[in-house]
């Protein structure tokens, strides 16, 4: 048989946890977020060290080449 403590505590546990779903949504939410502009940030990263490395493969041909035909 439920007494009144039992209804009175489920009712409180209850909103408890509803105010947990919404915290947890609230962070998945923010996560999504921040994931989306880190994945950006290592995209550009990525193309900077693609760049530099180019420039200094052709840099390294340049100074190999004046040394080569001198």
């Amino acid at each position: 048989m439920k007494t009144k403590n039992t209804d009175k505590h489920r009712s409180e546990v209850m909103l408890h946890l509803m105010y947990i779903r919404e915290m947890v949504d609230a962070n998945h939410k923010h996560l999504e977020k921040v994931n989306g502009r880190l994945n950006k940030a290592e995209n550009n990263i990525t193309k900077i060290v693609a760049i530099g490395s180019t420039v200094l493969s052709l840099l390294t041909i340049a100074i190999t080449a004046m040394g080569v035909f001198k």
